[in-house]
Formats: C-alpha cells, sequence, structure tokens
C-alpha cells in the first residue's frame, strides 16, 4: 500500500514542474503580445496627430492628362460655415467628395458666382486686358475650383456677371453643361445648385473680400481658411488670376488642366451649332481661324487708334472717358494715353491692314479660307476691305449660319463668343492678332490637344517691320524674311512658361502653355513654320 502510494505521490511530483512551464509560457507570450499592441497604438496614434498638422495632397489623385511629369517645374467665390463649427484646422488627406446628398452641420461650402457679383472686374491693372478678363471665365472657374478641392469645400455653381459692357443675360448653365461638370467632377470636389435653406434664409449680405492676385496654395490655407472662425460666409469678388502660375503641386496643376479640357463642356445647343460650323468649315479643306481683336470696346479701354479716322478717334477716346457706367474705372479719364507709342511697344491689336501684310508674308495664300472669330469689327466693311481684297474666302459664323441657328444666341455675347472658342480650338492654324486672356486660353488648349500650330504674333516687332515696309526702307521679299523668321519659333512648339520671380504678370500664363498636362518635351513634336 505504501509503496503504490509513493508511486502515486511520485508521479504527481514529476508533472507539476511541467504544468507550472505551460503556465510561466502562456503569461511570457500574452505580455508580449499586450506590449506589442499597446506600441502599435500608440504609433497609429502619434502619426494621426502629424497628419493632421502637415496637410498635403493625396497621392491618389487620379492623373487626369497624357503625362505624370511631376518634374517640370469674375465668378465670385464664397464661403460659408455652420455657427456651430469649431475652428476650422488645416485640411488632411483630402477625402473623395459624394457628387449628391445633403451637407451635414459640419459643412463647409465656397460659392464661385454670387448674385451681383462681377467676373473679372478685379486687379485689372492695364486696360488692354480688360475685355479678355471678361471673355474668358474658364480659367477664373478653373482656379477656384481647385482652391475648393484644395480646402475641401463644397463648391456652389458659378453665377456669371451681368453688368458688364455686353449686358449679357447668360448664366452658368446656359453656356456649360451644368450635370456633366458636375458628375465630372464627383471625385473632387462637392457641388451643389444652390446654397442651403438655412443660408438663403439669412438677410444679411455675405461678407465679401478679393483673394491676393497670384496666391499659392499656402495663401489659402494660412490666410483664407481661418475665415470660417468669424464669417459664415465669404464672398471672393474678385476671382481673376487669384492663382499662381508656378510653383504649385503638381497634382493642383493637373486639376485645373482636369476641370478647364473635362469638365468645362458648353451645352448641348452650343456644342451642336459649333460642331455644324466645324463641319462647315471642314468641308472646304485647310481653313484658318483669325481672332481679330478690333472691335469698339478692345480699342476704347486699351487706347489705341492706329489706322481711325479723327471722327472714329474722338468716338472712342468719348467711350473711354464716360463715368456713368457700371463697367468703367474712375481713372480711365485721367490716364493719358498716347495712343502710338503703346502701339510700337506692342500693346495693341493689330489692325486689319496690318495682318493682311503678316499674312500674306507668312505665306498664306489669296485662297486660303479665313473664319474671323470676333464680335462687330470697328469701322465695318470699310475697315475690314483691304483684307477681305487680299482674301476672298473670309468667312464668319453670321457668314456661315442662317438666321434661324443664330436666334437664340443674340444678344449673349458670352454664347456667341463659345461658339468662336470651339472653331478655334479645331482649326487647323490659330492666330490671335492681341494675345488676351481667350487667346492665351485657345493656345493652351490647343497644345493640350497635340501642339495644334497657333501663330504668336510678336507685335512690336511686326509694328517696325511694317512701318519699315511701307515706307520703303524693306522690300517685301525683305519684310517677308523678316516676319518668318521672326515667328520661327512662335508656332506654338513645345516650350516651358517663362518664370519670373515676383513678377508674375511678366511670366507666361499657366493656360496658355499648361506644360504638367502636357508631358515631355519632344524634338519631333516641333512643328516647322509655313
Amino acid at each position: 500500500m505504501q509503496s503504490s502510494g509513493k508511486k502515486r505521490g511520485g508521479g504527481g511530483s514529476e508533472s507539476q514542474p511541467e504544468a507550472v512551464v505551460g503556465r510561466g509560457q502562456v503569461r511570457l507570450w500574452f505580455l508580449r503580445l499586450s506590449t506589442s499592441i499597446l506600441l502599435w497604438t500608440g504609433i497609429i496614434q502619434l502619426t494621426s496627430v502629424v497628419e493632421l498638422w502637415h496637410p498635403h495632397l493625396p497621392k491618389g489623385w487620379p492623373v487626369t492628362c497624357r503625362s505624370s511629369d511631376d518634374h517640370l517645374n469674375s465668378t465670385n467665390f464664397s464661403i460659408a460655415s455652420d455657427e456651430t463649427l469649431s475652428p476650422p484646422s488645416p485640411p488632411s488627406i483630402l477625402p473623395n467628395r459624394p457628387s449628391s446628398g445633403a451637407g451635414t452641420s459640419q459643412e463647409r461650402y465656397s460659392q464661385a458666382g454670387l448674385r451681383g457679383a462681377r467676373l473679372g472686374r478685379g486687379n485689372v491693372d492695364d486696360d488692354d486686358e480688360f475685355n479678355e478678363l471678361m471673355r474668358a471665365p474658364r480659367s477664373q472657374i478653373c482656379d477656384m475650383v481647385t482652391v475648393a478641392r484644395y480646402l475641401n469645400l463644397t463648391l456652389l455653381i458659378p453665377e456669371l456677371d451681368k453688368t458688364s459692357f455686353w449686358a449679357d443675360p447668360s448664366d452658368f448653365k446656359d453656356i456649360f453643361n451644368v450635370k456633366h461638370f458636375i458628375k465630372s467632377l464627383r471625385n473632387e470636389v462637392r457641388i451643389i445648385k444652390s446654397l442651403p435653406e438655412k443660408f438663403n434664409r439669412k438677410s444679411r449680405k455675405f461678407f465679401s473680400m478679393p483673394p491676393v492676385s497670384w496666391s499659392n496654395e499656402k495663401y489659402y490655407l494660412k490666410q483664407i481658411l481661418p475665415l470660417f472662425r468669424k464669417h459664415r460666409v465669404i464672398n471672393f469678388n474678385k476671382t481673376d488670376a487669384r492663382l499662381a502660375n508656378n510653383g504649385l503641386p503638381a497634382e493642383l496643376q493637373r486639376l485645373r488642366c482636369q476641370v478647364n479640357y473635362q469638365a468645362l463642356r458648353f451645352t448641348p445647343q452650343i456644342e451642336s451649332l459649333g460642331n455644324k460650323l466645324i463641319s462647315m468649315l471642314k468641308k472646304s479643306g485647310f481653313f484658318v481661324v483669325l481672332h481679330l481683336r478690333y472691335e469698339m470696346d478692345m480699342l476704347a479701354f486699351s487706347g489705341c487708334t492706329h489706322g481711325c479716322s479723327l471722327i472714329e478717334t474722338e468716338e472712342l477716346t468719348r467711350m473711354r472717358s464716360l463715368t456713368t457706367q457700371s463697367y468703367t474705372y474712375p481713372w480711365w479719364k485721367e490716364k493719358e494715353i498716347v495712343s502710338e507709342k503703346k502701339r510700337l511697344d506692342g500693346l495693341c491689336p493689330l489692325t486689319p491692314e496690318e495682318t493682311k501684310l503678316v499674312l500674306q508674308a507668312l505665306g498664306f495664300t489669296r485662297n486660303t479660307r479665313i473664319y474671323i472669330a470676333s464680335g462687330e469689327i470697328y469701322g465695318g466693311e470699310r475697315r475690314l476691305g483691304a483684307l477681305r481684297a487680299a482674301y476672298p474666302n473670309i468667312v464668319s459664323k453670321e457668314m456661315l449660319l442662317s438666321l434661324d441657328d443664330l436666334r437664340p444666341f443674340q444678344n449673349h455675347s458670352m454664347q456667341m463668343a463659345a461658339l468662336d472658342y470651339m472653331v478655334s480650338v479645331a482649326s487647323d492654324v490659330f492666330i490671335p492678332t492681341y494675345d488676351g486672356n481667350m487667346a492665351k486660353v485657345v493656345e493652351g488648349h490647343r497644345r493640350y490637344l497635340g501642339f495644334r500650330k497657333t501663330i504668336l504674333l510678336d507685335r512690336r516687332e511686326l509694328v517696325e517691320l511694317v512701318d519699315l515696309h511701307q515706307n520703303n526702307t524693306l522690300s517685301w521679299e525683305e519684310f517677308s524674311y523678316a516676319v518668318r523668321h521672326v515667328h520661327e519659333h512662335r508656332m506654338g512648339q513645345p516650350t516651358r512658361r517663362k518664370v519670373v520671380q515676383d513678377r508674375p504678370k511678366e511670366e507666361d500664363y499657366f493656360y496658355a502653355n499648361p506644360q504638367e498636362c502636357l508631358g515631355p518635351l519632344r524634338p519631333e513634336s516641333i512643328v516647322a513654320i509655313i
């Protein structure tokens, strides 16, 4: 009995250490696992804090252009916030925004184009820029969409200026395809057609301010976003040139291209009639678009009167000095303009007579089909006579389309300009006689579509050459050779934008050469001169 008891006792004493060892190992592994979880949790929390205070653009943005090429170096805009909002913090990684659905109490809104706002009216230092800024809202819309995306705001469909020189009553929806605009940007910016009711009920006016011209993204992050702490709504009442040409992150530059070349489509009515025009022109083969900026308002605001009669000069001067119109700047009547000096400095649009000589010198033959993209030429057929005699195949939308076709667009200058824009982009050659905003945007669009030929006239050189030829100092052969030589590298070839530190007005315009969206420069892409 004793022996059997000892065996049982001995067997129990031998198994006990094994059990103790097993429990110790479990405790050790459990301790290691708990420590690891705790450490990783701390690391994740620390990373989140770092991300919160160091905003950056999302790496996952879709590439919307032909090449990433990252190494390449007035619409109104209003912001609204709920009263219950806490002070805004800088955006972290920007999430995709839904294309529909109601906003939450934490939603922030940006509005482009509030009622009564003036598109492109602000900060026009050169009088000859006024007209073109008014006619080319595309770039301003692109910039404000980009700002809204960077600050993670909801965008209100723009409302365009109706108090300009042209008194055009057109709304955004009358020019651009709203449904496509919203849908194509649904992964970038949430866009709504009207402000929520809680904002519309307020009778007080929105706070208005002009953003600083040529600003980079840091300005909007540090100066604009914190304004949510004080104001429910902020109206950007000047939107021309409010975003820098250079120095922005590549993602923002490519978004500007996405808006311009993919999101901003004209209405089906405009596209249908524009395509009809293009088809009619292409049936005759090769055609040139001449953006002849020789209209009354352009000449009056710029002070350029070369080639005008004394009566016409007085008429333009009177128009410029008017102070009763809402579009007139108060200093115009006081500013002395020497027309001939501006012309010699290359700051005036070419006259129809000068344009004729330049086209002939560049080698365009008499039977060339030329479409004139412009409004009514100042002086009418009298001023067009020399140009039409040299090029009898000159046409315009008014000549090609019927009255029934044009009736819906009459008294809507921006819709008529949209037709000219479509034809200009589609032409075999585009020649602007003045490098205003619209001409620059067309130039950039043609680069984006494959570096289509755009002859960028050097007006300063040209007026000197024209004068030398007309006073018999230069023969026709010498004049023609000089004109070709001057423009050998001004045919819309691939090139890099000129950057001028602290002098953005002297730089190349982003929308004239959106190089971040065009891919690497290729020597074989150089377009030969005519």
